[in-house]
């Protein structure tokens, strides 16, 4: 009888050491999935980070594209405008600029 119960005994060990070690891999996963989630977290705002970086740069050299391009506007305008003076003084006639250059002159935008 005392076989038995050591045969008995092996058996139950064995289904406890299996049922640990699933236990032990399960809490292993999640505790891994834990760890991991803050430095997830990190590399999102890292690429979250560059992307303002790169846009505010981008929008800083569109402004100065754009202010740039104000100042050849207009010293264009104050040139073609300086022409037909010019054309209007020697007794001629000028051409009508287009018509989006008369509104910026009218209006300046």
């Amino acid at each position: 009888m005392t076989g038995v119960w050591g045969v008995v005994g092996a058996v139950v060990s064995v289904i406890g050491v299996i049922v640990m070690s699933a236990f032990t891999y399960q809490g292993t996963r999640v505790a891994a999935r834990i760890a991991a989630a803050p430095t997830t977290k990190q590399v999102d705002l890292s690429v979250l980070q560059a992307s303002v970086d790169r846009l505010e740069k981008e929008c800083e050299e569109l402004r100065e594209e754009q202010t740039r391009t104000r100042r050849v506007l207009w010293s264009i305008s104050r040139w073609a405008l300086g022409l037909r003076d010019q054309v209007t003084g020697l007794g001629g006639t000028p051409q009508p600029p287009p018509q989006d250059a008369e509104d910026y002159y009218r209006t300046g935008v």
